[in-house]
């Protein structure tokens, strides 16, 4: 199993044996893993955040690292640090929860500005500094960081800079009634039923051989310059101080890539960046104090800049296929 589509389908699957609904914010983690990014997930208690990012991880047979984001702790408590060994007279390197393959920060906004950026290299640059040591991470390496919207109080709103290591950011909601219903008996019927409950369904090198393919999807010169628009036109929305940065649409590219293979396609179109385009740039506008008097959200932002902008025709995106792109 090395296509994507079938990948993302086995984990979907068996994810599913716990989960009900939420089929979309999987996809969204399976793309994350599939093109190196980050995601961070918001909703209130007890929608199943840290369930869905341990379901996601089992399903992959990969290291799972929790860390629960609290005030007190400290950036060596994420990275970790060398340790005095007094039966041997020497220091020896603890290393701390981030060295796992998939790690899920608990409330980050309830950490410290300082114990926050104890993430940002490992999410960059996929490796951790420990006193004057750089050390890499183990591939594949995913973050999956998790927040309240309505517990305001003793956290630490994520700064531009941090915001923007993120790929995505999805909402966790609350189940319709069918689903809620479906939630209880199932839980009802086995009440041991948990996360630990699921199956490996991914061979050891199935990820990277997926990540290989996802890299090979084409993405046609009418598709690149539609998602330039959309960016461009993010910066110069008038309720927006600081629109998507270039950072912004090489993620969004990727991500359109793995959609379109999770989907099936050996390239992208326009409906692919539509899909993402939401979950992928809203979180990194810095919106303007008219905005915010206006009462409007990024997500509001983002559906406006979609309406306003044209996709190109499918026949145009096709013909690419048909006829190899000539580099200038």
């Amino acid at each position: 199993m090395a296509a994507p589509q079938e990948l993302y389908a086995a984990i979907r699957d068996e994810a599913s044996s716990v989960l009900i609904g939420n089929e979309d914010i999987v996809e969204r983690l399976t793309i994350s893993l599939l093109t190196d990014g980050h995601v961070l997930l918001e909703g209130i208690p007890g929608v199943a955040k840290t369930t869905i990012a341990n379901l996601f991880a089992r399903a992959l047979g990969l290291d799972f690292q929790r860390i629960q984001m609290t005030p007190d702790l400290l950036p060596a408590d994420v990275t970790g640090t060398n340790v005095y060994r007094e039966n041997i007279g020497e220091f020896q390197l603890q290393r701390g929860p981030v060295f796992g393959n998939v790690i899920v920060a608990d409330e980050i906004n309830r950490a410290t500005p300082k114990t926050q950026s104890a993430l940002l290299e490992a999410m960059q640059e996929r490796q951790v500094t420990i006193e004057g040591k750089t050390l890499s991470l183990p591939e594949p390496f995913l973050v999956i960081a998790t927040q309240n919207p309505i517990e305001m109080d003793g956290t630490f709103g994520l700064p531009e800079a941090q915001r923007d290591r993120f790929q995505f950011k999805l909402t966790v909601d609350l189940p319709d009634r069918d689903e809620e219903a479906a939630i209880l008996d199932r839980f009802t019927k086995d009440p041991s039923l948990t996360s630990t409950s699921i199956d490996s369904v991914i061979e050891s090198g199935d990820v990277e051989e997926a990540k290989a393919t996802v890299t090979e999807v084409h993405i046609a010169q009418p598709v690149r310059s539609y998602l330039l628009d959309i960016i461009e036109a993010t910066r110069e929305n008038e309720y927006v101080e600081h629109g998507a940065s270039p950072r912004a649409g090489i993620t969004t590219l990727r991500a359109a890539q793995a959609h379109a293979s999770i989907d099936g396609r050996e390239y992208v179109v326009p409906d692919d960046i539509k899909q993402l385009a939401a979950d992928a740039l809203s979180h990194r506008l810095v919106l303007s104090t008219n905005a915010e008097l206006s009462n409007v959200t990024p997500r509001e932002i983002i559906e406006e800049v979609l309406d306003s902008v044209a996709a190109p025709d499918a026949d145009e995106v096709l013909d690419t296929l048909e006829a190899p792109e000539v580099e200038a």
